[in-house]
């Protein structure tokens, strides 16, 4: 797959769009991806993706924004996944925002991207100001040679899929909703860095994920799946929080403890998955009580783990 950054003035070749943040890449997305697919291959074009950095809402209201729930990285990551052949990475800034949506249809659309053909939800709004709609495009799609298709909402178990309810799921600790709004065991990857090597100390070593964002969208003390560390994704237990036992006012920090593995992974970049949440964070009165905290949460992550084997087993043998 190819990523770009920058609008080019002219492409070189058609393109089935589809644009949007698609943060998350949920099941609604991945709809709308698998569209964007089947109609790339009946134009024998790129299936291309227009998205922005950073959300727009980040730009224009930082502290209102909602929580990321994927790095950039992790998203193309994803696109790329189903069937993305081009990314395209608009950077949104003061001059962006200012862009008409005349301007946005010709300049970007047509000419830039040369799209074919173009995807977007049914509420698809753009432009400055969110001038430009669903009508504007189809409006102006003759003049540009390109059509237009709309996909409306999809919903699951009467609920409407969009990044708004993954992040309510994931806020609540309800890892199966979520896991069912995206399609996927929600992860969050990013580089192994040292941290302040206080788990060894205490008896339990961790790995210290390194995360682009300062507000993970779940926190608390879960039942993960760490991928990268070795050939197989290895069962784990992990902390996403600030640690309060540990510091006032910390920053979030990913710490994730293999029972019964000693190799050094500093530097990997590793993926862990999220599979059940065991507990809220808390705040202990010393680091005895928290060392014992710690070694009740390894064990019912170990039950955890048990438990999903044997399951699995059962299912196998039906």
């Amino acid at each position: 797959m190819r990523v770009t950054r920058g609008m080019p003035a002219a492409a070189a070749t058609p393109a089935a769009l589809t644009i949007g943040n698609f943060d998350g890449v949920h099941v609604g997305h991945q709809a709308m991806l698998a569209e964007l697919r089947r109609a790339a291959d009946r134009l024998g074009a790129a299936a291309c993706v227009l998205t922005f950095e950073p959300h727009p809402r980040e730009f224009f209201a930082p502290d209102k924004a909602p929580t990321r729930l994927t790095s950039l990285r992790e998203k193309v990551e994803l696109l790329a996944r189903f069937g993305v052949d081009r990314v395209h990475i608009c950077r949104f800034n003061y001059r962006f925002a200012q862009t008409t949506a005349e301007e946005f249809v010709e300049r970007i659309i047509a000419r830039g991207l040369a799209a074919r053909w173009v995807l977007v939800g049914d509420d698809f709004r753009f432009g400055a100001r969110r001038a430009g709609s669903l009508a504007m495009l189809r409006q102006h799609a003759p003049r540009w040679g390109f059509e237009v298709a709309a996909l409306p909402s999809v919903t699951l178990e009467g609920e409407r899929v969009s990044s708004t309810a993954l992040r309510e799921a994931l806020a609540a600790g309800e890892l199966d909703r979520a896991r069912r709004l995206a399609g996927r065991s929600y992860s969050i990857s990013g580089r192994v860095v040292r941290g302040d090597g206080l788990g060894r100390k205490l008896g339990f070593p961790t790995a210290n994920v390194q995360m682009k964002h300062n507000r993970p969208p779940l926190t608390g003390i879960f039942a993960v799946t760490l991928s990268g560390a070795a050939q197989a994704p290895l069962p784990a237990v992990a902390s996403l929080g600030v640690r309060p036992t540990v510091k006032e006012q910390g920053a979030p920090v990913l710490e994730v403890h293999v029972p019964d593995f000693a190799a050094s992974i500093y530097g990997r970049h590793v993926r862990v998955e999220f599979l059940k949440k065991l507990r809220d964070e808390e705040k202990y009165a010393d680091l005895a009580t928290l060392t014992r905290q710690i070694a009740l949460d390894v064990e019912h992550a170990k039950d955890y783990f048990r438990r999903r084997r044997a399951e699995t087993q059962r299912t196998a043998a039906r």
